[in-house]
């Protein structure tokens, strides 16, 4: 149980930490309730039923007889009444109700009025008072509690009858105040319980917004590298067809051929990346986008298709690579020459893959004309830029002092050596 300080001592405990010393703090959190009824309907009830309790064990005359008693009359009627406002009140007022209790006995035997269960009724208050704040409190209405009935009791029966009333006395205070400390800490452990539970829930809670939010991010990734890189060749290839339908027919078949591929293509990559949306999806169907440096070349051939020639360089022995990583390093090279398609007017790309024992090196440049004024306009480039990142890695992506565009990508390669 984890011990925090606090600086209140009074009012109900709605704890949900206890001191060391055994006090319990006020933290303002409400213990759970259970059942239709209020505590304030509940205690209202306790103390009705405990002064029709008095009144009948004095009609009835229940414990030993008492000496010269008189019939109950209004002056017990207004004891029992007082006893009932006591007991309603105890969980709002515990201190005052605790010491009208403890008085009660007092008055009765000084009526004095028949009925010894009178005597009980300070331990109501002594209870409740060691529940609702602490031990030391309890400790201290336990005292009064048991020099109260001590007294009460000596000046019916007399000096004699003393000696064997003390062990009684205390032994019920102390009880009293024991179980209703008790009682006091079990609340407060729930409290805590309930709190506990209230924050690994809104923990978990936020951890499934954030993974959330974080699997839209690269759902919209993958669907911006896999569409853009689509429609780009779609539309250089349709441009061909329309330039070359009325000369070269059979040219202009091959264009529309090459765009039913890449569409084709296009397609089964998206509904591969939305797959993961759906529950009911077909057995067997992959739940992770496509893509890796294995489809180089069906990447490389697409964009050729659009007349860009590609030189495609590879330095160190190519190995597998973790799955993140070969996805990565081929959304990164699918978007550079999409880039390079749609806005660079190139006609040569330069591809270079440079496997070092702990990481990927991925070079893209062309030999186009390089984007005027800021190169973080839109949302390729930061795709690449996030992908990237997300695997500790770094790219920059800048015109090149020789001319042209490259992208330069470092990808860290966990596991090797």
């Amino acid at each position: 149980m984890r011990s925090l300080a606090g600086n209140r001592d009074d009012g109900p405990v709605t704890a949900d930490r206890i001191e060391g010393s055994g006090r319990m703090v006020d933290t303002g959190v409400e213990p759970a309730r259970r059942g239709p009824w209020s505590p304030v309907v509940v205690d209202a009830g306790l103390g009705v039923c405990v002064a029709a309790a008095l009144l009948v064990a004095a009609v009835v005359g229940v414990g030993p007889a008492v000496a010269d008693a008189r019939p109950p009359d209004a002056g017990a009627a207004a004891l029992a009444l007082a006893t009932a406002g006591a007991v309603a009140i105890r969980r709002r007022h515990p201190v005052a109700a605790s010491a009208v209790l403890a008085a009660v006995p007092l008055l009765w035997f000084l009526g004095p009025y028949p009925g010894r269960l009178v005597a009980l009724v300070p331990l109501i208050g002594c209870s409740t008072l060691a529940a609702l704040r602490g031990w030391r409190w309890g400790l201290a209405s336990a005292v009064v509690t048991a020099l109260v009935q001590i007294v009460a009791i000596r000046v019916v029966l007399g000096d004699t009858e003393t000696v064997g009333v003390v062990p009684d006395a205390v032994l019920l205070a102390a009880t009293a105040s024991s179980a209703g400390a008790a009682v006091g800490y079990h609340r407060a452990v729930l409290a805590v319980t309930r709190a506990e539970h209230a924050r690994e829930t809104q923990a978990r809670e936020e951890r499934a917004r954030r993974l959330a939010a974080e699997e839209r991010l690269r759902i919209a990734r993958e669907l911006h590298d896999v569409v853009g890189h689509t429609m780009a060749t779609v539309s250089v290839q349709a441009g061909v067809g329309l330039h070359v339908a009325e000369q070269r027919p059979a040219q202009a078949r091959e264009a529309l051929a090459a765009i039913k591929t890449i569409c084709d293509d296009g397609l089964t990559d998206v509904r591969t990346i939305l797959g993961v949306l759906r529950a009911d999806g077909p057995p067997g169907e992959p739940l992770a986008p496509r893509g890796g440096l294995d489809r180089l070349a069906d990447l490389r051939d697409t964009a050729e298709a659009t007349g860009l020639h590609v030189e495609l360089q590879v330095d160190g022995e190519p190995r597998p690579l973790p799955a993140p990583v070969d996805l990565a390093a081929y959304r990164i090279v699918q978007e550079a020459l999409t880039n390079v398609i749609r806005h660079a007017g190139a006609r040569t790309v330069r591809l270079a893959l440079t496997y070092e024992p702990s990481r990927l090196v991925v070079r893209i440049r062309d030999d186009g004309r390089a984007p005027a004024g800021s190169t973080d306009r839109g949302h390729g480039i930061a795709g690449m830029r996030e992908r990237a990142r997300a695997l500790s890695g770094r790219l920059t992506a800048a015109p090149h002092p020789d001319g042209g565009f490259e992208v330069h990508a470092e990808l860290p390669v966990p596991g090797s050596s």
